[in-house]
């Protein structure tokens, strides 16, 4: 389960903090076992600074803890605080990633289904897609859902997400697609041939909808697999 680690703290000493925290992740590579971290201050009160130290477990949180280099540091961010600071442990019963569900939503339902709506629905009207594929680049949203549907109902591909990273306003997922060859495509006439590529996709997000795009997938395995290039 993973757990998270909530540090709270008063200091006018900012940037000696950042320095410290700098110092530990230098010290502490290959060994510590905190996966992400986060330090805000408050808009209200600039002394009151606050810590988020994410892990995958308690018992790697307490590894972490055990470090000598992570025992230095607390000591000299006590040091920089003007008062105690105060942890709060918490064991995260939920997260979502809202961004990467509806990056997955793109494929699962967008392009498996050729749902053109759903397309629409995801995007920013300024939608801007770029792919080296596409000789024009990049392509608005209207463009992008033409030229999709166009290699969409030709060959029915199904696409599988493999893996998915997600951070900020960016989602990358890795993906491979299965499909058909049973119409018209690319001046190609339907062959029935079974069809595999794989590749990955950025996408940006602003405000929960995709404004922007990179497709890096293996287009020349494609034109190889329909019999327009040899290999």
């Amino acid at each position: 389960m993973t757990f998270v680690q909530v540090i709270d703290c008063k200091t006018s000493r900012l940037d000696d903090m950042n320095q410290l925290m700098d110092t530990w992740l230098e010290r502490t590579n290959g060994k510590r076992t905190a996966t992400h971290s986060v330090i805000g201050r408050d808009r209200s009160d600039a002394s009151h600074v606050v810590e988020i130290v994410e892990f995958p477990s308690y018992e790697e949180a307490m590894r972490n803890s055990e470090l000598a280099e992570t025992d230095e540091l607390f000591q000299e961010i006590v040091a920089l605080c003007e008062e105690p600071p105060s942890f709060t442990d918490l064991d995260v019963v939920r997260e979502d990633q809202l961004n990467t569900a509806n990056a997955r939503r793109y494929f699962e339902e967008g392009v498996n289904n050729r749902s053109y709506d759903t397309l629409r629905e995801l995007c920013t009207p300024d939608y801007r897609e770029h792919d080296p594929a596409n000789p024009a680049d990049p392509v608005d949203l209207e463009n992008s859902i033409a030229a999709a549907a166009e290699m969409l109902e030709a060959l029915q591909p199904v696409i599988t997400v493999e893996s998915e990273l997600a951070e900020g306003d960016l989602v990358t997922l890795r993906w491979t697609s299965t499909a058909t060859h049973n119409r018209e495509y690319l001046g190609v006439e339907p062959t029935g041939r079974e069809l595999t590529v794989s590749g990955h996709t950025t996408f940006r997000f602003r405000e929960d909808k995709i404004a922007e795009s990179w497709w890096n997938w293996d287009y020349f395995g494609l034109l190889v697999q329909l019999g327009i290039i040899e290999q």
